[in-house]
């Protein structure tokens, strides 16, 4: 939802996007709070709670990553926010000029897949842990766990070429490549789990 405020290269056309929707962009920052609080931490836990007796270590690292995703995706929300209420706020306007906090805002903003690339390491690499102990647990089927795997070490890989070498991070290919199979992974494999649950051996 945020991606609607974005005018690339233009960070004055950012912020008056979200002066002029200011709802629309305090539903799009619960919407990620939610996504944090409600779905990230959650789910972590609830894999860990699975798969701790097929290695404790390995689950408790797994459930690290994933948790401090779910952090760091909230202080973003937080940030969000915070942009907000410097945009609203007229004490705010004092030292600089109306332009020179637009600009500000707006490169925040349109900072967005740079600063996601934070969350996106611990998301690659917390999940594609996870369905590792999932293909020693075997409680899923095997090419599934090794599809999760692969999904998420391409998410991994991905976010670490977007804080290393953007200008290649943004290609349109590698993007499908690296972030295409993990969105058919959850397609598939979370109804997988929620329908069939977990083989028990």
């Amino acid at each position: 939802m945020m991606s609607k405020f974005i005018v690339q290269d233009n960070v004055i056309a950012t912020a008056n996007n979200i002066i002029a929707n200011k709802l629309l962009f305090r539903i799009a920052i619960v919407t990620e709070l939610i996504t944090a609080l409600a779905v990230i931490i959650p789910l972590s836990l609830a894999f860990y709670l699975i798969l701790k007796s097929v290695n404790k270590n390995i689950a408790l690292f797994a459930l690290v990553l994933k948790l401090t995703e779910g952090i760091i995706v909230a202080v973003i929300s937080l940030l969000n926010f915070v942009a907000l209420q410097i945009l609203n706020g007229e004490s705010y306007l004092t030292e600089f000029r109306p332009e020179q906090v637009q600009s500000l805002i707006g490169l925040f903003v349109n900072g967005r897949n740079a600063i996601y690339s934070i969350p996106m390491v611990f998301l690659g690499l917390g999940t594609a842990v996870f369905f590792y102990l999932f293909l020693k647990s075997k409680y899923i089927p095997k090419a599934l766990a090794v599809f999760g795997i692969i999904s998420y070490l391409l998410v991994f890989m991905q976010s670490l070429l977007n804080m290393v070498a953007p200008q290649y991070a943004t290609i349109m290919i590698i993007q499908i490549i690296c972030l295409t199979p993990s969105f058919l992974a959850e397609l598939i494999i979370g109804p997988w789990l929620f329908i069939k649950g977990v083989k028990e051996q």
